[in-house]
């Protein structure tokens, strides 16, 4: 395909107006201010529209689709145990699938391509990313409320089925380690899960100081000893990790974070329905963290759209650091797209460059809301909404195009997602 009289947000997110972009197989094969002479196919006219790398969305739980708006009004420690652990005992793997489509579809009319992913019933939702033809991180939950070991654990069987299946055979699917959190797991599992990563050399996707009560009450069992002290304590940051909210680290956490080269998927819209906090991401991306964006499950956010994160990332900062300067245009679309997809160790995407998967997605700027365009990248950080989002291509195939989804039905999909729900909660019952 060939973008052609389109803006291009190049590689190094400065703007090309009226550029052209050649896709050829699943990579970018062109990318210039010219015409490109040779032949690639199908031409999409770009007039009054922006080319983006495809997004990256770093944490979410992506069945959750399916407790969107249960267990409202409630903090994250009473919404977990009272709503949603009860809730995800009623889950089986056709009911996942269903809700990962939902979810998938959601992100993809939004320009996602791809996403990092922390559930069960894997395979539920590796079968649904695979139909819909987008890119996913995943990885098991680990959650234990005992003194279980993780070796011979069932969590341990389906992760290492997970590698035998899915590892080094097709870059679309990564499978990551995981520790869901300190408070849902034990000192041995946290050190067992580090040894296990590092030996199959995979990064680990964990929740982290997400709230002021895991944080400070980590510190009371674990002789004052923060989630990410305990952590690195136990080998977890030896090898690459994505934490996820970050939102009460301290200045000596966000020290090791850099030091140990940890990413972090700053979750602004769940954080704030959960009442957590805001996390301070302009004191870590002055340190040298890498921050990446998320939006979380859909049950406490309660949606996909990492446009709306993006507005909501910017404002935050500004707002809590008294400075209009934090969080630029350029930074924040760095953060959604190329250091997100470094942070799933993914280095041939989120850039628009020649030899890179073609990984993209047009935003329509011919709405009121987006005129004038004094500039495009405030418009597209400020100002643009998942609606405005007109193609997503992932791996060069165009999946998701002027609201018709080429890859899923999404009216039955909606049906099929609707009917799980309700039968979740008559069996909850």
């Amino acid at each position: 395909m060939l973008f052609e009289r389109i803006s291009i947000l190049d590689e190094h997110f400065s703007l090309i107006r009226e550029g052209y972009v050649g896709t050829r197989g699943d990579r970018i094969a062109y990318v210039g201010a010219e015409r490109p002479k040779e032949d690639f196919g199908e031409t999409y006219d770009g007039c009054g529209k922006v080319l983006l790398p495809g997004l990256v969305n770093t944490h979410c739980h992506v069945p959750m689709t399916l407790l969107r708006g249960y267990g409202e009004g409630l903090p994250l420690d009473r919404w977990l145990n009272e709503r949603v652990f009860p809730m995800e005992d009623m889950l089986t793997g056709e009911f996942v699938y269903w809700g990962s489509l939902l979810g998938i579809a959601e992100m993809m009319a939004s320009g996602v391509t791809s996403f990092s992913d922390m559930y069960f019933f894997c395979d539920d939702i590796i079968r649904a990313v695979r139909e819909a033809g987008v890119s996913a991180n995943i990885s098991k939950g680990v959650t234990v409320f005992d003194s279980s070991s993780f070796y011979g654990s069932d969590d341990y069987g389906k992760t290492c089925a997970l590698l035998e299946t899915y590892a080094g055979k097709e870059d679309d699917i990564r499978i990551d380690a995981c520790i869901h959190a300190e408070y849902t797991s034990n000192e041995q599992i946290v050190r067992e899960v580090a040894t296990f990563a590092q030996e199959k050399g995979l990064p680990i996707h964990l929740h982290l100081s997400e709230t002021q009560k895991e944080h400070e009450e980590c510190k009371q069992r674990h002789g004052g000893m923060t989630p990410a002290a305990y952590m690195d304590s136990l080998g977890v940051f030896d090898g690459p990790v994505l934490a996820a909210h970050c939102v009460w680290v301290e200045d000596a956490d966000i020290e090791l974070l850099a030091a140990k080269g940890a990413s972090v998927a700053h979750c602004p819209a769940s954080n704030l329905k959960l009442g957590s906090g805001v996390a301070p991401v302009a004191k870590m991306l002055d340190r040298g963290v890498r921050v990446t964006i998320g939006t979380d499950g859909a049950s406490s956010n309660n949606n996909l759209n990492m446009f709306e994160e993006l507005t909501l990332a910017a404002l935050l900062a500004r707002g809590t650091g008294y400075d209009p300067t934090l969080l630029p245009p350029s930074q924040l679309l760095r953060m959604a797209t190329v250091e997100g997809a470094l942070a799933q160790g993914r280095k041939n995407t989120g850039l628009i460059r020649e030899g890179y998967l073609a990984d993209l997605c047009v935003v329509d700027l011919r709405k009121p809301h987006l005129r004038p365009v004094h500039d495009v990248l405030a418009n597209l950080t400020s100002s643009a909404q998942a609606s405005d989002v007109c193609l997503t291509m992932a791996r060069g195939k165009v999946v998701y195009q002027d609201g018709v989804f080429r890859t899923i039905d999404v009216e039955r999909t909606m049906a099929m997602a609707e009917n799980a729900s309700e039968e979740m909660k008559r069996r909850l019952v």
